[in-house]
């Protein structure tokens, strides 16, 4: 069974096609890299695929299931990174995946192993807005796999990271699917198996063989 089935997907905005009509098709453990240059939809794919927005037409399956009518159903396997961290900057470190664990129904002893899965158990009691980008960066990923989710959706994770936080990524990977947009051919290469190019909203090139991706 493919963990995302996308058929005929399209996302306007007014008069504007966004991204589409796309078809695309990851098998449970891919690495999917979408690449592309600014504007050439990659946000677009992986909010419509994190359930984020709705598409203005096509079909979208994941697991299985009817990703617009079984939404809240999905979102428990579902870990999303956008372009932002996104953090409660007032709280701590631990207070913010906290926060989200009670969201999740998540117990508290999955708090303290993301802490350690991401490197951040010194600074655990740290205020969120002090930290540096880099840091946030690292929290807004712990926060992504704090639940434990089978597709991963991160757009940009590498953003701010140095060499140390790159090589976090493959770490929490492991087993799981995940769809990843980044700028960067040479971290596409390193840990995923399949591209998918962009350009306009439209796959350009041979959309599975990453060889030919990264070369153009």
């Amino acid at each position: 069974m493919s963990v995302i089935l996308a058929d005929a997907l399209t996302q306007r905005f007014g008069s504007r096609l966004a991204l589409g009509p796309l078809d695309l098709q990851v098998a449970a453990g891919e690495r999917l890299a979408v690449l592309g240059d600014n504007g050439a939809g990659k946000t677009t794919l992986l909010r419509l695929i994190a359930t984020a927005a709705r598409p203005t037409s096509g079909r979208l399956v994941l697991f299985g299931l009817d990703a617009g009518a079984q939404r809240e159903r999905l979102r428990g396997r579902l870990g999303y990174l956008g372009h932002q961290p996104g953090v409660y900057e007032e709280l701590s470190v631990r207070e913010n995946l906290e926060f989200f664990a009670v969201l999740q129904g998540v117990a508290g002893q999955r708090v303290t192993e993301a802490l350690d899965e991401c490197g951040l158990a010194t600074i655990q009691a740290a205020r969120a807005g002090t930290l540096s980008r880099g840091l946030q960066q690292r929290l807004a990923l712990a926060r992504s796999v704090l639940h434990q989710p089978d597709l991963l959706i991160l757009d940009e994770p590498d953003a701010s990271l140095d060499s140390s936080g790159r090589a976090l990524l493959g770490r929490l990977f492991g087993d799981r699917t995940v769809l990843m947009a980044t700028h960067d051919r040479s971290l596409a290469r390193e840990l995923c198996s399949r591209g998918l190019l962009l350009k306009a909203g439209r796959p350009a090139g041979d959309p599975w063989a990453l060889q030919v991706v990264s070369g153009q």
